[in-house]
């Protein structure tokens, strides 16, 4: 059991008990436990019973729970309320807003037990009614429930990715060769559809196995469609002549309107594609450079091949000018256990160090995130005093630096929550919204207008707020927002969670027409969330983000210029 299992399992038994009517205390034990076992850094499945017992929040009875929960790979207690709790109810925790009181009521009171009929019930009006509800969130209830419906059978990048390994490790059992195409090679920030190819020489295969379900009806001979074992994603397995593999992976790889795009003699893509010959092609890369030369273009990289901006892209910029992982200089917009996160500043400086960095940019919780521990400005003071004492100690070999960030509140007027006078004795400031996240759109963008005004905010941090798949963000004139941060040398981020990948890649474009940085920062809450970047320059590329225009491929050197007249 990973601790994320043991948490979850503790976290779920906590919302349980309250909705079953338990004890306050005991409710409040589960809640305390989670909280804090989320934050330890070792392995808690390794631990004994008085080991676990010195954990901050862990008493007897909790370590018992935990031994149980790595023995059996469950609670016994939870089991037996998730057996008194209908899949209907334990769903609507998904919807936003709805805590286990509140859900109680709508089961208890209105004898909700499931989404659909949650659904009507707000569309009728009769949620509305009740007390404690109101208009206001029934319509908050009913867009969330719109939103869980239109991202049924997704999964973010990162779950898809890992999921088509494993499937293309099953597939190989049956092919000789196996590629993995469509939205996961463009690297899509959400995929509803995983597509595989697989060779065959003359005879069509008849693919059966036993984790694979097949759809018979939307199934042909070409392709099996069906799913793989209880995964609710779309599976793709489509059969393709060996000859024909680099053409095919081209094709599945782009979006539709990306292959009917037309060149000067009103030949389409996908009929260059087609129409080709690539006998003497080695690579699929080579396959593709020849038939973007056929058609009349430079080489379109996969993750681009959307159908959006990027045959204007090619022609006034290259491949190589987009930024890589290799061009990432440092690491801005980290946590440490100062606030919530799972390392300590100097674990976390030392392994972005080991990692090739040149400086990290630390940017805990600040005051108003009590949630997430937030810096009093005393604890302010203590992590700039340990930073300037690990600066000494991590620079001896080579050139390195802990940069004193911040990750500041935007309150709901759009002020942040640390006086002028604290703001000054950051490097740099990340201006974030946590709280307050049903504003509409005039009142949004007014509060983030009046954050990027602020002459200590640095960078904007996840401009929507939005979770991949649970939580959209809230409503922005995002074009109004990239102007102020134009007009006031502010940089955007685009958080590189795969659960946030916010900006969205869809805005880089005009950012960049603005001429608005952008700064790719992983929200890393312990060390491997550094590798989360991969995703964050994933879709940065996507959207055409040079290296020239992103803020953390600057050197030290020119980081620490940067920010020095920045302040000035």
């Amino acid at each position: 059991m990973s601790n994320a299992d043991i948490v979850e399992t503790i976290e779920l038994t906590a919302k349980l008990l309250e909705l079953h009517n338990e004890d306050e205390f005991k409710i409040k034990t589960f809640t305390n436990a989670a909280y804090n076992l989320d934050k330890y850094i070792g392995d808690l499945a390794q631990l004994d019973f008085p080991q676990l017992t010195q954990i901050q929040g862990v008493g007897k009875m909790m370590a018992g729970k935990i031994l149980e929960i790595v023995s059996i790979g469950t609670l016994r207690e939870m089991q037996d309320l998730l057996a008194k709790t209908p899949t209907g109810v334990l769903e609507m925790f998904k919807i936003k807003g709805l805590g286990a009181k509140k859900i109680k009521v709508l089961w208890n009171e209105l004898g909700l037990d499931n989404l659909n009929d949650l659904q009507i019930a707000c569309e009728n009006g009769s949620i509305a009614k009740v007390k404690g509800f109101g208009e206001k969130t029934k319509d908050s209830i009913l867009e969330s429930l719109l939103f869980i419906q239109s991202q049924a059978g997704k999964l973010r990048m990162n779950k898809a990715v890992a999921l088509a390994e494993v499937i293309t490790e099953q597939l190989e059992k049956y092919f000789e060769k196996v590629e993995i195409s469509g939205q996961i090679r463009r690297k899509s920030e959400a995929v509803d559809t995983l597509v595989f190819l697989v060779n065959y020489a003359n005879k069509l295969p008849d693919f059966v196995a036993a984790d694979f379900i097949k759809d018979e009806k939307s199934s042909s001979p070409f392709v099996w469609r069906g799913k793989y074992l209880e995964n609710k994603i779309d599976i793709e397995v489509r059969y393709v002549l060996d000859n024909q593999l680099f053409i095919k992976q081209f094709v599945y790889t782009a979006d539709e309107k990306h292959l009917k795009q037309r060149n000067e003699k009103g030949v389409s893509l996908l009929s260059v594609a087609l129409a080709s010959d690539l006998t003497e092609s080695l690579t699929q890369v080579a396959a593709e450079e020849e038939m973007y030369g056929k058609f009349g273009v430079p080489y379109i990289i996969p993750e681009m091949r959307e159908g959006d901006f990027e045959f204007d892209w090619i022609q006034k910029n290259k491949n190589e000018d987009l930024i890589t992982w290799e061009g990432l200089k440092g690491i801005l917009h980290n946590h440490s256990t100062y606030s919530d996160g799972q390392h300590s500043l100097e674990q976390m400086a030392t392994y972005c160090k080991e990692l090739g960095f040149e400086y990290l940019g630390i940017a805990d919780h600040s005051q108003s995130a009590t949630y997430a521990s937030g810096l009093l400005i005393t604890k302010v003071q203590q992590q700039h005093a340990e930073i300037e004492q690990l600066n000494k100690k991590l620079s001896a070999d080579r050139p390195f630096k802990i940069l004193k960030g911040i990750e500041s509140d935007i309150l709901g007027d759009g002020s942040l929550d640390y006086p002028d006078e604290v703001l000054a004795t950051f490097d740099y400031v990340v201006a974030s919204v946590h709280s307050n996240l049903t504003m509409n759109e005039a009142r949004a963008t007014e509060r983030l207008v009046r954050a990027i005004e602020n002459p200590y905010t640095t960078i904007l941090g996840h401009p929507t707020g939005r979770l991949i798949l649970s939580r959209q963000g809230y409503p922005i004139d995002y074009k109004e927002v990239i102007n102020c941060c134009a007009a006031n040398g502010v940089v955007i981020e685009i958080n590189a969670s795969p659960y946030r990948l916010d900006l969205d890649w869809r805005w880089i474009q005009y950012a960049l027409e603005q001429n608005v940085m952008l700064s790719i920062n992983p929200d890393a809450h312990e060390m491997q969330g550094y590798h989360d970047m991969h995703y964050g320059v994933a879709v940065a590329r996507k959207g055409g983000l040079t290296k020239n225009m992103t803020f953390n491929a600057l050197s030290l050197v020119d980081m620490e210029a940067y920010l020095g007249r920045r302040k000035k």
